[in-house]
């Protein structure tokens, strides 16, 4: 424990993994679990030109590790197998942890390129030539870079060497001679930093560091950044309340950055901007900071740093190598987080200086109190409606309406192939694909994208039925539960696509969160046959369902049954703005704008919505034209009816029925399919533990077919499906799944039985340990939800 959790970091989160290294050794304390601990080690050379000096100011020990240009390839390799493996990288704190560390102390024919002699003896640096006498070196440190194997025999050979000379020169012992060492690094400050330091006409000059890690490796970021002074009497006290950040709030930068995983020398700050109150039009509510940096070493290489976060302790960061003219080299692209510790930002405030660091420290909380309290968008709503939409003209499509079983009828909306006919009878006549909407809102046919995943299904050749169940708001019902549409409105839309193209035929099945927990429901119940699948595909959704800590303290509290009985008779909430509906309706309405929530958004259609349900998706992943459509022609009702039904699953973390019964899970037999299950790595609503749980069940209980799982990073819910870079890094996913699965299915040979995995019922590596952002919201919605009792009770 004191190993991992001191001497050690973990990629990617850092400090977060030490609680549950904690947790981990208790358990095998008690006996509750065992260790399951694997060494990742990587043999190779290095530069061999790291140093070892004494700081004669300081008298203290100053250590430049050699350059390892494949060092940034090994972790990376260590990462994907950490992935693969579905555990917990821990890495050294330093640049990395040698098993037989050589040099140090290496030979050579004087002093100037090394600390000893051929015979071991340690060269004095008083005088030229001469060494201390009695003072040897026998072991691995004589040896001056890497061997690339197990160095012991090696390391033998070299300590008998010395030893010989060793008796020899007791017995022959001559005077001293004197030598000279290289002068000592006294590492001085960057140009661009000392020039602001110096800058009397500041207004105000601020010192900060940062700590993190790029890449998976430590990196220390210590800046001083000029405030800017110019055009500070004309600007308007108003422009703060309408939109416009105060001037004061951008400036220049200096410093330098410590990388030295990829630099052993520090990385000099030539050219640096930073901004503290950046807005996006997409997300109005929130201030950002950023920082742009050109950093340049002694070496001569230089790189650009793109820094930027909201205004909390955490900053992103990206790192980019600057190609030199006529280069071929392969340049870095490094991706990580940085984050300014309290007692460094308490440092950061004490050392302001300049006649405005009061003005200042008074915007900059302004602010804080803008985005986190009040949250007054920068701008009015109208600066940020963006009603271009796609040019290209979207496919046409048939509605069919289908009668269930429980005579309700739903909707289905259909695409024929729109390829060639002459060219679809030479080639092989592709599976249906049936897509399977969230709770209500729509994810697939987007007219307003270019790329949504129905017209790229539709270029791949497929045929695609989007089916619109129950509880969509267009055909919305007053008494329903998923179950519902797991036992009535799936089988229903089988029968429909099997009517059309045959009882042999195979679906392909899409689906996204409820619809995910449908298509379970309707497998694992028995109301589909896995005969009828040719695969399936789910987005942050299985036959288990784990929120964040905001989304599970939102089902725990009774907030559903007051809003079931604010509601009355009528289930369905009208979410348009200027749509007419009971008091009920705009007392539910108006609660749930006022619970706090991870984004807000200048629309209270949306506002609506995620205070409800929760944030579908990070808005700066959503094109403004897309957002516009949902909220005024797609999602423009929110049938409540199965709410009931998906607390009960949400706090029981696996499907339920309607009454709360485990009915499903105990029928892995029915699951007879291969599976993709793909979750967002930036959590936001359902975390990535749904999806590992359930491909660890399916390799589990189907070990003969294929199962797959993906984790996006950069992607929270909904967006995995209707963000403007989805069809670039989701839906390839999705694609290949199915491809695999219509090459299998014309594979006459039989089919191979995949390696059964033991089944590990532990934390899933990319679940967010100590996320204290989502439990400070949990205590903001517990905090209101009492103040709602005092007030009406």
């Amino acid at each position: 424990m004191l190993f991992e959790g001191i001497t050690t970091y973990t990629w990617p989160t850092g400090y977060k993994y030490f609680f549950h290294g904690i947790v981990d050794r208790i358990k095998r304390f008690i006996g509750l679990g065992l260790s399951q601990s694997i060494i990742l080690n990587a043999m190779g050379y290095d530069e061999s030109n790291g140093k070892i000096m004494l700081e004669k100011d300081t008298d203290k020990i100053c250590f430049h590790p050699p350059q390892d240009p494949l060092l940034p390839r090994k972790i990376m390799a260590f990462q994907k197998l950490t992935k693969k493996l579905g555990g917990i990288l821990f890495m050294s704190r330093y640049r990395s942890t040698a098993v037989h560390l050589l040099g140090g102390c290496n030979a050579s024919s004087d002093s100037s390129g090394g600390v000893c002699n051929h015979k071991g003896q340690v060269f004095d640096p008083k005088t030229p030539a001469t060494v201390h006498a009695g003072l040897y070196v026998c072991d691995a440190s004589l040896i001056p870079c890497s061997v690339g194997i197990n160095p012991s025999l090696t390391i033998a050979t070299a300590a008998e060497h010395a030893s010989r000379y060793l008796v020899q020169d007791i017995l022959e012992y001559k005077n001293k001679i004197s030598a000279s060492v290289a002068a000592v690094d006294q590492n001085q400050f960057s140009v661009a930093g000392k020039n602001l330091e110096n800058d009397n006409e500041s207004t105000v000059l601020i010192k900060e560091t940062m700590r993190g890690y790029v890449g998976g490796m430590p990196c220390t970021v210590h800046l001083k950044m000029k405030m800017q002074s110019e055009n500070l009497k004309s600007c308007d006290k108003r422009s703060w309340f309408v939109g416009e950040p105060h001037p004061l709030l951008r400036g220049k930068a200096g410093g330098y950055v410590v990388l030295r995983a990829i630099e052993k020398d520090r990385l000099h700050v030539i050219d640096g901007e930073m901004d503290l109150c950046v807005v996006d039009g997409r997300t109005p509510y929130t201030q950002y900071m950023h920082y742009r940096l050109l950093l340049a070493a002694a070496s001569g290489s230089s790189s650009h740093c793109t820094l930027g976060g909201r205004q909390q302790h955490c900053i992103y960061v990206t790192f980019n190598e600057v190609a030199q003219s006529g280069s071929t080299d392969t340049m870095l692209n490094l991706k990580g987080e940085l984050r300014v510790s309290f007692t460094e930002l308490l440092k950061c405030f004490i050392s302001l200086k300049g006649n405005g660091r009061g003005r200042f420290i008074h915007l900059l909380i302004q602010t804080f109190i803008r985005t986190y309290i009040l949250q007054i968008p920068r701008g009015t709503r109208e600066n940020f409606i963006v009603t271009d939409s796609c040019d290209k003209s979207y496919p046409s499509s048939t509605i069919d309406d289908i009668r269930t079983a429980d005579g309700y009828i739903i909707r289905s909306r259909h695409w024929k192939n729109a390829r060639n006919p002459l060219l679809l009878s030479r080639e092989k006549v592709l599976n249906p694909i049936l897509l399977l909407n969230g709770y209500t809102m729509e994810s697939y046919w987007l007219p307003t994208e270019p790329h949504d995943l129905v017209r790229t299904l539709l270029e791949e050749g497929h045929e695609v039925w989007l089916l619109q169940t129950r509880l969509h708001p267009l055909n919305p019902a007053n008494n329903a539960t998923i179950e519902d549409i797991g036992k009535y409105d799936i089988p229903a839309a089988f029968g429909k696509i099997l009517e059309v193209h045959g009882p042999s035929t195979k679906i392909h099945v899409v689906a996204h969160c409820a619809g995910g927990l449908a298509i379970h429901i309707a497998l694992m119940g028995g109301h589909v046959s896995a005969t009828h699948i040719a695969s399936l595909s789910c987005t942050n959704s299985s036959m288990f369902f784990r929120l964040t800590a905001l989304a599970t303290i939102k089902m725990w509290l009774p907030l559903v049954p007051i809003s079931m009985a604010i509601l009355g008779k009528n289930k369905t909430l009208p979410l348009l703005e200027k749509s007419k509906g009971s008091s009920g309706h705009r007392l539910l309405k108006f609660i749930a704008r006022c619970i706090p929530r991870y984004e807000r958004c200048t629309c209270k259609e949306c506002e609506v919505l995620s205070g409800i349900f929760g944030n579908a998706f990070w808005h700066e992943n959503v094109s403004p034209a897309l957002h516009l459509w949902l909220n005024t022609q797609s999602a423009t009702k929110l049938p409540m009816s199965a709410f009931p039904h998906l607390r009960r699953i949400c706090n029981s973390g696996y499907i339920v029925d309607s009454n709360g019964n485990n009915s499903f899970l105990i029928h892995p037999e029915r699951m007879a399919i291969s599976t993709l299950y793909i979750s967002g790595g930036r959590s936001l609503l359902v975390t990535p533990e749904t999806t590992y749980l359930a491909n660890k069940y399916m390799k589990l209980h189907q070990p003969g077919f294929r199962h797959e799982r993906a984790v996006v990073d950069g992607f929270g819910h909904s967006d995995l499906l209707i963000g403007e870079k989805s069809h670039e890094k989701v839906f390839p996913h999705i694609m290949s799944h199915i491809r695999l699965a219509e090459q299998e299915g014309n594979d006459l040979t039989p089919r191979k039985k995949y390696s059964k995995e033991a089944m590990d019922w532990g934390d899933d590596p990319y679940r967010e340990y100590g996320d204290f952002g989502c439990w400070f919201f949990a205590l903001a919605i517990i905090f209101f939800f009492l103040l709602l009792h005092v007030l009406f009770w």
